[in-house]
């Protein structure tokens, strides 16, 4: 079992606080100014990390590949997959004008290849994690290159069965590399809260042994609190400037003053999940002593009566004996008179 992983100073796993990685994606439209703004964006939000996609359009797909269902909705139809996608990659001096101002910035820098040459890039310009996307899971060779590298692993696992992701570890650990995160994901955009499925994330946690978390590409911000709430390690979001602007993946994504709210409300959730023990926190200590019930004289009794129940009422405030320790009063003699409505105390029995 890998209980957590270690990504710089943050320890990521079960205890540990929830990872937070504000996906841009593509969500800068090709433009490095928009990229910028992006991670003053996630940084002002308080994400522990931004994560941009790096790609070679030529190495991802053939030239005639169709798009998705949801990308043709959200962009030109009549625009290939290819030529969309070449129309939003960066190259690799425009990341690494990125990763220098997330480091000037202080923000985790994360960006997920999607073929080697890019893997390598990633490696070489100092990512301290390679995420890697739903769609490679059963791209074998290419899990195996990134694993050989020797850094911790986030593995979406959306479209996936629960064969596909052990098959997925396997070759990971073949290379000697068992630091791995498992994400659970559904990959539409945006998902229907119905098709989630977050019973999954202990699923894969049970039978792997690894930390989970999820990957979320629901409207709105609920569905990755339950997460938290369900013991998510790692939660990524889109997220992007202004839900209007043209892109596949805008539509989906989380505006600056919504990831905010996620992010603080990880932070709610997570504080209110506790250590687990039962027990009476100090700021319940007043209300009990005004909620709960205490053993009074239900009327006037005199010295050296024998006590029964129909001498004893059960009343506000909580500071008295407590009703439990009725039978303990029942048939003992009074020595001192009680007023009705005093709180009676074993002091007042002989």
């Amino acid at each position: 079992m890998v209980t957590s992983i270690r990504i710089l100073d943050k320890e990521i796993g079960k205890d540990q606080p929830c990872f937070i990685i504000a996906e841009a994606g593509v969500n800068h439209n090709g433009r490095i100014e928009l990229a910028l703004q992006l991670v003053d964006a996630a940084i002002a939000a308080g994400a522990d990390a931004i994560k941009f996609q790096t790609f070679k359009a030529e190495a991802v797909m053939t030239a005639d590949a169709p798009k998705a269902a949801y990308q043709r909705q959200t962009t030109d139809a009549g625009e290939s997959q290819f030529e969309m996608i070449r129309r939003l990659q960066f190259s690799y001096d425009q990341f690494r004008e990125i990763e220098a101002y997330c480091d000037k910035r202080g923000i985790m820098f994360l960006s997920t290849p999607f073929d080697h040459e890019s893997a390598d890039f990633l490696d070489r310009l100092g990512v301290p994690v390679f995420k890697i996307p739903s769609g490679e899971i059963t791209n074998h060779p290419f899990l195996e290159q990134i694993a050989r590298k020797g850094k911790p692993l986030i593995l979406s696992t959306g479209m996936s069965f629960l064969g596909e992701v052990e098959q997925a570890l396997r070759v990971i650990y073949t290379t000697g590399n068992r630091n791995v995160v498992l994400l659970h994901c559904v990959s539409n955009y945006p998902a229907d809260p119905a098709d989630i499925n977050l019973r999954a994330m202990h699923t894969m946690s049970i039978a792997f042994g690894v930390p989970v978390g999820y990957s979320d590409h629901t409207s709105g911000i609920e569905v990755s609190l339950a997460a938290v709430a369900l013991g998510a390690s790692v939660i990524e979001k889109h997220f992007t400037l202004d839900r209007s602007l043209p892109g596949p993946d805008h539509g989906a994504s989380l505006e600056p003053d919504e990831l905010a709210a996620l992010v603080k409300g990880i932070r709610k959730v997570e504080s209110a999940l506790g250590h687990g023990r039962k027990e009476r926190v100090a700021s319940e200590s007043n209300t009990a002593s005004v909620a709960r019930r205490s053993l009074v004289a239900a009327c006037n009794i005199s010295a050296g009566v024998v006590l029964t129940e129909k001498h004893i009422a059960i009343k506000r405030p909580g500071t008295g004996l407590p009703p439990a320790m009725l039978k303990n009063l029942v048939g003992r003699i009074v020595k001192v008179p009680i007023k009705e409505g005093t709180l009676i105390t074993m002091e007042m029995m002989q």
